[in-house]
């Protein structure tokens, strides 16, 4: 990992036609924003969304945030307009699509391949709008790493829960929610994923925890996420966006420890050797990756 790190510690997903909630998306600390034609809205409303949403990307302030907004999946009436509608009138504005339901590589092909005619059509730049595929089901799971490696696109790749959890056929009700299953229940389903997104070099955004008001449960599921390799959680709420970006900010005592690694192997290098001891601890080439990792993502984050 380079110093030139994006963050996505938080992606607030947000109805594309509610504008009270764009305007708040707009002005939130989430790092990224996706606005939704897909699942937040009614089927009677989604055409009429894109409209709302090429306002909301047009008028609003998005420099400081991710730009990105979710298609219907290719297997309905609405995805192809979705993407020609809204790209064509205010592509200039949009980072990423988000593709739900992805099954397996050519899921992303076809959309990449709409997109990049649409981008010529307009006079955008070809390959500016990235593409965030999100992995909701057994066969997109058992397909993963072609998925994540399906195209120069990706920006990203994302788990959504809800739609996994339905698809499992699993007993649960609430989204990201398990809490009496004995074990971290998704402990299969994220490490699978943010295999496959490394090996991409890809970050991995975990799905949304439903319970709005269960700051403590939220922060359990990040936590866990982050620990199985995570670059961020998507949330519903913009109460859980404080949670969120500080559970997958690096923590000042480790930044502080990482920093004196990175210095320390270095000099070390600089002097011919292959490893170092620092606090007791053997710091060498692959412990070097990884605190520089948590030094870059610790400068993007404005801790050092």
């Amino acid at each position: 990992m380079t110093d030139d790190v994006e963050l996505r510690r938080t992606q607030l997903a947000t109805p594309a036609p509610d504008r009270q909630y764009v305007e708040s998306a707009a002005n939130s600390a989430a790092d990224e924003v996706f606005l939704d034609l897909e699942d937040a809205v009614a089927p009677t409303e989604r055409a009429d969304a894109r409209e709302s949403l090429i306002a909301a990307a047009r008028d609003l302030d998005w420099d400081d945030t991710i730009l990105s907004y979710r298609i219907n999946g290719i297997d309905t009436r609405w995805w192809y307009d979705d993407v020609i509608d809204v790209v064509s009138a205010a592509g200039e504005y949009i980072d990423d699509v988000v593709v739900p339901k992805v099954t397996c590589a050519s899921d992303v092909h076809t959309v990449e391949d709409l997109l990049e005619q649409v981008e010529v059509n307009v006079g955008l730049d070809v390959g500016a709008i990235g593409l965030e595929p999100q992995v909701e089901d057994g066969e997109g799971m058992h397909n993963v790493h072609e998925i994540a490696h399906a195209s120069d696109r990706l920006s990203a790749l994302l788990f959504g829960p809800g739609d996994y959890s339905a698809a499992m056929g699993t007993p649960g009700l609430d989204i990201g929610q398990f809490p009496d299953y004995p074990g971290h229940y998704w402990h299969h389903a994220l490490a699978q994923c943010n295999t496959a997104a490394k090996s991409a070099d890809l970050p991995l955004i975990d799905g949304p925890y439903g319970d709005v008001d269960d700051l403590d449960g939220f922060r359990e599921s990040a936590e866990r996420a982050h620990m199985l390799g995570c670059d961020g959680k998507g949330v519903v709420h913009p109460n859980q966006i404080a949670v969120g970006n500080e559970v997958f900010s690096p923590d000042p005592e480790v930044v502080e420890r990482a920093k004196r690694l990175v210095d320390a192997y270095a000099e070390a290098r600089a002097d011919g050797k292959g490893a170092v001891k620092v606090d007791g601890q053997l710091v060498d080439e692959a412990t070097d990756r990884m605190a520089r990792d948590v030094v870059a993502k610790a400068r993007a984050a404005g801790i050092l």
